[in-house]
């Protein structure tokens, strides 16, 4: 089956079906429109997606960018990212958009691939704040940022509230009696989402008078193996510590893998708090309390104001962020008991 046949059996123009099939609706009349309609629907008629596409003059791709990814990292190694892209897949594809997936190590290394596959538009995850205004300028298509912080720049950007995150995570800890606190975190750097839970987690532990200091940080990578040594560090050389704040779940499930390897039990002699609420906390022993954002009001809020550009062809300003919570579980004992 093709246009042509449909035209025969329609009684129309192969330029009448072509202009139903790109809703072109304005040049059909609408008894024509649904008799041809119909054939396509009787005839299980796909039309070719490239061909439309040029014709429409648009891709009905929206490119995906992961930044900072080294050349033998796995993307779908941290289950954070692989949560977020199953929920962007599904938001695209219910748009009859495709997905274009790209990991690199800077984001600016983008910008000619976005050109080239003249993609409708673009999501980039947590991208540093120096590097945003340099690819707006560069990308001339409608794009949209995920946990981003750049307040100067004229951006859509959708996220969470992260020094509340990070704030909650120390006095959950705090209310249930622990007073001898560590974080695990990825090196801070620069402005973004770390440094603003740590802010917040440093600010809780100030207002209730809890000692905390750098000597209660650790450093991991947000991958598993890293934590896991950060878990024996802890067992090694903080015996006094009674909880552990973790700024990831991925860090979270290393860190009480490598207590357990320790000897030490979680929650009986560390409690351990996550950040993140993955689906994987249900499946640990014990199960995971961790600080909750919700991936698909993110993804929804994202994609909403993506394709509002690419359907009104306007620029649009925002900044949305999440409010969290914490979601109790089993990893963290009340002291107070």
């Amino acid at each position: 089956m093709n246009i042509k046949m449909i035209a025969q059996q329609a009684g129309v123009s192969t330029a009448t079906v072509s202009n139903v099939l790109n809703g072109n609706y304005g040049k059909v009349s609408q008894a024509t429109r649904q008799k041809v309609e119909e054939i396509i629907k009787a005839t299980g008629y796909k039309p070719n997606v490239i061909a439309r596409s040029l014709a429409r003059k648009e891709s009905r791709l929206i490119g995906v960018v992961v930044p900072y990814m080294a050349p033998d990292e796995d993307f779908f190694a941290n289950p954070y990212n692989a949560h977020i892209l199953a929920s962007l897949e599904k938001y695209i594809r219910g748009k009859d958009y495709y997905l274009m997936l790209r990991c690199v190590g800077d984001a600016r290394d983008i910008v000619t691939m976005l050109s080239s596959w003249n993609v409708d538009g673009a999501v980039f995850l947590g991208i540093y704040k120096d590097e945003v205004r340099e690819i707006r300028e560069l990308i001339d298509m409608p794009v949209v940022f995920l946990d981003t912080y750049a307040p100067d720049e004229k951006i859509v950007n959708v996220g969470i509230e992260d020094y509340r995150g990070g704030y909650l995570s120390a006095r959950y800890l705090i209310g249930k009696g622990h007073d001898k606190l560590a974080l695990v975190t990825p090196e801070i750097t620069s402005e973004g989402v770390i440094k603003e839970r740590y802010r917040g987690f440093s600010d809780a532990c100030r207002e209730a008078g809890i000692p905390f200091k750098k000597g209660n940080i650790y450093y991991s990578q947000s991958t598993y193996n890293s934590a896991v040594q950060v878990g024996q560090d802890l067992a090694f050389k903080s015996s006094d510590y009674t909880a552990v704040a973790c700024m990831s779940d991925i860090v979270a499930f290393g860190v009480i893998e490598g207590l357990k390897q320790c000897g030490i039990r979680v929650p009986y002699d560390m409690s351990v708090i996550g950040f993140d609420n993955l689906p994987d906390c249900e499946l640990m022993t014990p199960k995971l309390t961790s600080v909750a954002q919700d991936f698909e009001w993110k993804v929804k809020k994202a994609g909403d104001y993506l394709f509002r550009m690419i359907e009104s062809g306007k620029t649009i300003t925002a900044d949305e962020r999440q409010p969290l919570r914490i979601v109790e579980r089993q990893s963290v004992r009340n002291l107070r008991e």
